[in-house]
């Protein structure tokens, strides 16, 4: 009989590596061709392996999907960056490695940022995605997500729109 254990968790100083893997492959797998290459590779390398071990011993709200004992997803989340805005949770980030996506694993570890925001009272919590990341858009709308807002977003000389979905 084989089994395989599925764990979300608070991310540990040893997960950087696997984060900042997640990171790389998720990105250019989800923003190839949206965001301009250059601009794409710049936001890929800030984020390495000592970037993700900063951001963990700082405490950041940081939550991994260990598939058999391998990071394979990451979610990062925590007070509304935006103050004007009534909401005062949001989910920063949601990504998975490209071979695990579309099997649910998004949805539960969407699920866990979301309690957790709740515990800490963010009732409600916003979420933004590019516009033309279909994937994200969809997975949105059909976790429940109700476009808020759309705003421009500049990568380089590059302007792409941006969607702020609302979670109550």
């Amino acid at each position: 009989m084989v089994s395989t254990l599925i764990t979300i968790r608070n991310a540990l100083s040893r997960d950087a590596a696997g984060i900042a893997e997640v990171h790389d492959l998720s990105w250019r797998e989800a923003y190839r061709g949206i965001i301009p290459g250059r601009e794409l590779e710049k936001m890929i390398s800030r984020r390495g392996p000592r970037w993700w071990s900063n951001a963990i011993s700082r405490g950041s709200n940081i939550l991994v999907l260990d598939f058999d004992d391998k990071v394979a997803g990451y979610a990062t989340y925590g007070r509304n960056r935006i103050r004007a805005m009534p909401y005062r949770g949001e989910i920063f980030e949601l990504y998975l490695a490209p071979q695990y996506q579309g099997i649910g694993f998004g949805r539960r570890l969407f699920k866990s940022a979301r309690a957790d925001l709740e515990r800490h009272g963010c009732r409600a919590a916003i979420v933004w995605a590019l516009e033309d990341n279909a994937r994200a858009i969809s997975f949105y709308e059909h976790m429940g997500g109700r476009i808020l807002r759309r705003a421009p977003e500049k990568f380089g000389t590059d302007v792409r729109e941006r969607v702020a979905f609302v979670f109550e």
